[in-house]
């Protein structure tokens, strides 16, 4: 019964948004997404929930310079690093490498590196998570990834890059939404919404149970808290925060 409702609901949605599945259908979708719809919509949709999780950023990223090389550096390489709105965050002298499979967020990017001059930006790479090859073995201190995990094709596979990247006892942090309870209205429109979303938001799943990714990825050491953000009229409410220690 729940699966005829979600299909009927599902196809509801797919003839709101069939321009732009039909601009999909015709190759038009993919890079007007890529290039102007994704990091404008992008970039709006950051700026409300970097007001709904500042605190549980903040929370999150407090411990950072723990993870200090011996020398005293602080190497951080960012997945996904968009706009770079988690820069803020970041303790002074911190030497970033920002990464990014999408090279169009330069406006909101430059604007970010000018606020936050308190960091050394090292370099830009423009590389898929699952992908980070121009990076050497174990040459970062900290990995950072938010709002990611839910878009890159395997999961598995960045956390396997992420792990190779590290050096021993450095951490992974993330913040991620994730697939809400099964039993919830959350998960019911969660999967009405799914196709849809993936289509408009650029790949973006919205029913990945990621903490168990995370648990099958051997952190030394994983801390994992559940959070809801209230994000109205939104299907990603139900989040994951926390590090990995490799």
């Amino acid at each position: 019964e729940a699966g005829a409702s979600v299909l009927l609901l599902r196809t509801c949605l797919v003839l709101l948004a069939f321009p732009i599945y039909l601009l999909s259908f015709l190759g038009v979708w993919e890079p007007f997404c890529r290039k102007v719809f994704f990091p404008f919509i992008l970039d709006r949709i950051c700026a409300f929930h970097d007001k709904k999780s500042k605190k549980h950023k903040l929370e999150l990223f407090r411990n950072l310079p723990d993870f200090r090389s011996p020398s005293g550096e602080l190497r951080l390489l960012e997945i996904g690093t968009g706009g770079g709105s988690n820069f803020q965050f970041y303790p002074s002298g911190c030497k970033v490498t920002c990464t990014d499979i999408n090279p169009n967020f330069k406006e909101s990017l430059t604007k970010n590196m000018k606020k936050n001059q308190h960091l050394h930006y090292e370099q830009f790479l423009v590389a898929a998570g699952e992908d980070l090859h121009q990076v050497p073995s174990g040459s970062v201190d900290v990995v950072v990834c938010t709002l990611v995990l839910c878009s890159v094709q395997s999961v598995s596979s960045t956390l396997r890059e992420v792990l190779r990247v590290l050096r021993p006892g450095g951490a992974f942090y993330f913040l991620e939404h994730v697939a809400a309870e099964h039993s919830s209205w959350k998960y019911f429109w969660q999967q009405v919404c799914f196709p849809t979303w993936k289509l408009v938001f650029a790949g973006c799943c919205l029913t990945r149970e990621l903490w168990k990714n995370l648990e099958e990825a051997k952190f030394s050491e994983l801390k994992v808290q559940h959070i809801s953000l209230a994000l109205p009229w939104m299907p990603i409410e139900p989040h994951i925060v926390g590090y990995g220690v490799k």
